[in-house]
């Protein structure tokens, strides 16, 4: 093409955008996306294939999106063999690598004995727009891409996506590590804080380490068991799909060891919620909204955590140098947590509780008296388990954890002392520890045991000095009431006669 072409092409090009200009200005409506609709709609006819995309966040909050954590899961599998471009991260228990498939790479997937075949594809794009919300979105947007033949919409949107996600939340759970949630008191004053942090859980407690009667411990293992197998039961008898445990019992009776072994049995998630650092019952019920299912909403200490009986104490006046403080730092002194018994009272049992399903809420008392009868009545802490003093089933536990033993010449001598004092089993570990080696193997079994019947008989000793103590008390105070009887009758006798004299 020779230069007088070019100039006529490039005249012509020019003439057409200014064309387009001011089309686009006169026209009443967008000249460009309709063009665009257009040809869109005539190359279907000619394209076969349909296309569904899964965003890794969506919501108002941009909260990570369960399906696409469950199609990521479930192609790990097919992305290990047949994908070129592979992401590897630590798996469950950090012991292995877990393979995933990498961006900008596509592999195929075959369903209904390879009678339908698909393609994924997984994609990321900068973010290119700021963005006003309450948490900042994330600075890339990930999401698979599900391509399909047609001809197969019906299969593949009524069976496939469905097998899909559920063999993807089963791998989820099957490979996803568990997590120790806490709530971050400072979130009212950064904005950014996310509502939940978390750690990764990896508690070793389990019920066969837990030292409790057996017959007792069967009893809790089925009820968890029929708890997590129970979605159509609840479903079918109207109820949200939750259950209450108050673990009560002296401080070291093991609560919080029997919480962990209950996330590791059941393998759900832990979120441990700090009442006081709630802000009001609003705030409460965010929380709840974040957390997951197949999860454990802890609350230990409930007797301690807050003020539930409405009789709360008055704020106290800011002093000056408070004020002050505040001015500088434009941040408010902590204030004291505002949820009250009713705002609780709905956490656990009213229509909130209802969001989400498959929860355990537990809470954990030192003094079970203390609490609001409606807090703890049956359908909010649907079971009550006391955590009391070491037994000796309880001790036999520990012996044979700790030294790896089930029967020896001291365990009568132990059983008797256990009958006649109270001790708490964290007292019994830390006796039956004091032998062990820097490298974890018990040096004499023997010795530990000694060791144990000196603290018993120890305990025995104290007790009885508190019991002699308290007799004595008990007696003086009976002997102050008899003498000062007859002093309050002739205190009485006097007030009623002189009552007698002013009406007469």
């Amino acid at each position: 093409m020779n230069e007088i072409g070019l100039a006529g092409l490039g005249s012509t090009l020019a003439s057409l955008m200014f064309l387009w200009a001011v089309a686009g200005k006169y026209f009443p409506f967008n000249l460009e996306d309709l063009l665009r609709r257009r040809f869109v709609k005539f190359t279907y006819r000619f394209y076969p294939y349909i296309h569904v995309s899964f965003p890794e966040f969506t919501g108002e909050h941009l909260k990570r999106s369960e399906a696409y954590s469950a199609i990521e899961s479930y192609l790990m599998s097919t992305s290990t063999s047949k994908a070129r471009s592979l992401r590897a991260e630590l798996g469950k228990d950090s012991s292995n690598l877990v393979f995933s498939m990498g961006y900008s790479d596509e592999v195929t997937d075959d369903f209904d004995g390879g009678r339908v075949r698909v393609w994924w594809s997984s994609t990321k794009s900068e973010s290119k727009t700021p963005t006003f919300s309450i948490r900042p979105a994330p600075q890339e947007h990930r999401f698979f891409k599900l391509t399909f033949h047609h001809r197969h919409r019906d299969t593949v949107m009524e069976r496939y996506l469905k097998h899909v996600l559920e063999s993807g939340k089963a791998a989820l759970i099957k490979n996803q590590q568990r997590r120790l949630y806490t709530n971050n008191p400072n979130r009212d004053y950064d904005y950014r804080m996310l509502n939940w942090s978390h750690v990764i859980f990896e508690h070793p407690a389990s019920f066969d380490t837990l030292a409790m009667h057996p017959d007792k411990k069967r009893e809790i293992i089925e009820d968890l068991k029929a708890f997590k197998a129970g979605k159509e039961y609840y479903a079918r008898i109207g109820k949200a799909w939750k259950r209450g445990y108050l673990l009560y019992g002296p401080p070291g009776t093991g609560k919080s060891t029997m919480i962990a072994a209950m996330a590791n049995y059941l393998d759900y998630d832990i979120y441990d919620l700090e009442l006081t650092a709630v802000k009001d019952n609003s705030a409460l019920r965010k929380l709840l909204i974040e957390t997951t299912g197949k999860s454990i909403i802890v609350i230990e200490d409930i007797d301690c955590s807050l003020d539930l009986s409405g009789n709360r104490k008055k704020k106290e006046e800011k002093t000056e140098e408070e004020k002050q403080k505040e001015s500088l730092t434009g941040k408010p002194k902590e204030e004291a947590s505002k949820v009250t018994l009713s705002g609780l009272l709905n956490f656990i049992d009213g229509l909130w509780s209802a969001c989400g399903g498959e929860r355990i809420i537990v809470f954990t008392t030192n003094y079970v008296e203390k609490l609001d009868p409606a807090l703890i009545r049956r359908g909010r802490m649907d079971k009550h388990i006391e955590l009391s003093y070491c037994n000796f089933e309880g001790f036999k536990v520990f012996a044979k954890n700790y030294l790896g033993i089930e029967n020896h010449m001291l365990f009568e001598t132990i059983q008797r002392l256990l009958g006649e004092v109270q001790i708490t089993p964290a007292d019994v570990a830390e006796s039956l520890m004091t032998k062990t080696s820097s490298r974890g193997v018990v040096e004499d079994a023997n010795a530990c045991l000694e060791d144990l019947i000196q603290a018993l008989e120890k305990a025995k000793e104290d007790a009885t000095i508190r019991a002699v103590e308290k007799a004595k008390e008990d007696a003086i105070a009976s002997k102050e009431e008899v003498e000062d009887g007859p002093n309050v009758e002739k205190q009485q006798s006097g007030e009623f006669c002189k009552n007698e004299k002013a009406s007469d």
